[in-house]
């Protein structure tokens, strides 16, 4: 059963990556027992799981509020996602996909049939379950824990220009599941890299526009 407080913390989380609580925001604790309908115990949980993840400041007399989201802490965070993820396509290039290897090539394939239908709203869920099926066929629970909390938050500092990477994002997605099922560890961590580099030099652009 999942707990009160890890349900609080999902519905915050949405909220705050969606823009609904604004950076900056006060989050009351009270106030917010009296939404979920719950007592304080459960919120403080909550909030000291988001302050842990980046989401939240907790200031002495001030209360918990929304982080803001700078330049620098996105780039930093997609820096080291670099990192992480290259690390993830090789482990799981080694397995040549181990048990994650038909979700893998299935869901590259639903990505390049959205692409080719021009159902641009279905790719930023397609493009999220890629890396986190490449990360859990690493093998590696930490590395997907790690992952999984970077790409939430990154995900509230960064929106990618869908419609001009259909073609290029996807062709990338199927080179590195190629390397990855055909066990090339070294060519999947530079054919990762090279990908998540892209993303990175697109928020230069749009943060310096």
């Amino acid at each position: 059963m999942v707990a009160k407080s890890d349900s609080i913390v999902a519905a915050l989380r949405a909220e705050i990556i969606d823009g609904t609580i604004a950076a900056g925001s006060r989050l009351k604790e009270e106030a917010i027992a009296s939404r979920f309908g719950v007592s304080r115990v459960p919120i403080r949980e909550a909030l000291l799981q988001l302050e842990s993840e980046g989401f939240v400041n907790t200031e002495k007399y001030k209360g918990a509020t929304v982080s803001a989201r700078s330049e620098r802490d996105v780039v930093e965070l997609m820096q080291v996602r670099r990192g992480l993820e290259v690390l993830a396509a090789s482990l799981a290039a080694e397995v040549r996909g181990g048990d994650e290897a038909e979700n893998l090539r299935a869901v590259v394939e639903r990505g390049r049939r959205a692409g080719e239908s021009g159902a641009v709203d279905r790719l930023p869920s397609l493009i999220m379950e890629f890396h986190e099926i490449v990360a859990r066929a690493s093998g590696n629970a930490e590395l997907v824990r790690m992952l999984d909390g970077l790409l939430r938050r990154i995900a509230w500092g960064f929106e990618l220009e869908i419609e001009d990477r259909i073609d290029t994002s996807w062709s990338d997605h199927a080179a590195i599941a190629t390397a990855i099922l055909g066990g090339s560890p070294v060519q999947a961590g530079y054919l990762m890299g090279e990908h998540i580099l892209k993303d990175e030099q697109i928020y230069r652009r749009q943060a310096n526009a």
